[in-house]
């Protein structure tokens, strides 16, 4: 990992930017912090260790790949019991007031923190293995960004933690939420996309699409090519290598990256990538992260 993505952990409990702050911790001991609040939220993403964490007076040990959405002024705070694990998680703060500028947007930026404040808790959610990686890989790209000094850094530090709120919210929504039937052709979209996204790792055919979906595979194929502009095979390709990219910045072993979102023959994915993205994936990885 390159040293400039993770943070040495820092007893501090305010923010020292207008709008949010990111953070990537792994440590193995760690001062006592006492039970604290913010008057922002705070969304904490558990990787691994052995810890409990007491919020709003109740105790529980979290999972890896597990959220917790705190809202303003909710004391809590962690308790580590042993480093012989290293203790891994991500750590985002971000106002109100930014995510209501957001929300001019798109209200969809605020479903999650609309989630916590209606139910007046805190939220907690599970988050499958390739639904981590992505977020993992959104996480390690801002934090890259926020560090670098390239052209355009601010415009690019908007966008990607646009990106990285939205997806949040979108895999927390599209796991929550009742699926509609599929009865128009929008839904039918939708639905195929969710789909997709959801079971990368299996087979996509046309064929077994459209047996899965009780259409025609011409109207799957009309479909997708008059919606996005591109023919469902190479959307597919593209979701995979999307994934496997957010995959190789969280760590993942490359080797074990290709068959695992769906590419069967790792020459065909090593061509797949480099044609995406203009290097190899080792290439690509490099750039990103390093051995400490």
């Amino acid at each position: 990992m390159k040293k400039n993505l993770q943070t040495e952990f820092s007893t501090r409990q305010y923010m020292l930017s207008r709008d949010f702050e990111i953070y990537y911790y792994s440590d193995k001991c760690i001062p006592n912090v006492n039970a604290h609040t913010h008057d922002y939220y705070e969304f904490y993403f558990f990787i691994e260790g052995h810890i409990i964490m007491y919020i709003n007076g109740k105790e529980f040990v979290p999972t890896p790949g597990s959220l917790i959405v705190i809202p303003p002024n909710m004391p809590h705070y962690a308790r580590l019991l042993d480093g012989n694990v290293p203790y891994r998680r991500f750590v985002y703060w971000v106002t109100n007031d930014f995510v209501n500028s957001l929300s001019n947007i798109s209200m969809d930026y605020k479903y999650l923190i609309e989630k916590t404040d209606n139910n007046q808790k805190f939220y907690i959610h599970k988050f499958s293995e390739i639904e981590f990686n992505t977020i993992q890989g959104k996480v390690f790209t801002l934090i890259d960004e926020i560090n670098s000094d390239r052209f355009g850094k601010d415009a690019k530090i908007l966008i990607s933690v646009s990106d990285f709120m939205l997806t949040l919210n979108r895999i927390v929504y599209e796991a929550t939420s009742i699926e509609a039937p599929a009865n128009s052709s929008d839904t039918l979209y939708q639905n195929i996309i969710q789909y997709i996204e959801t079971h990368i790792d299996e087979n996509l055919s046309l064929d077994f699409l459209a047996e899965r979906f009780h259409v025609s595979k011409y109207h799957i194929s009309h479909l997708f090519s008059e919606t996005n502009g591109l023919p469902i095979h190479q959307y597919i390709v593209k979701k995979r290598l999307e994934m496997c990219k957010d995959a190789i910045l969280s760590g993942q072993d490359i080797s074990e990256v290709a068959a695992s979102y769906g590419f069967i023959d790792y020459s065909v994915f090593y061509r797949a990538f480099k044609r995406e993205y203009g290097t190899s994936p080792k290439n690509y990885r490099d750039s990103i992260i390093r051995n400490t």
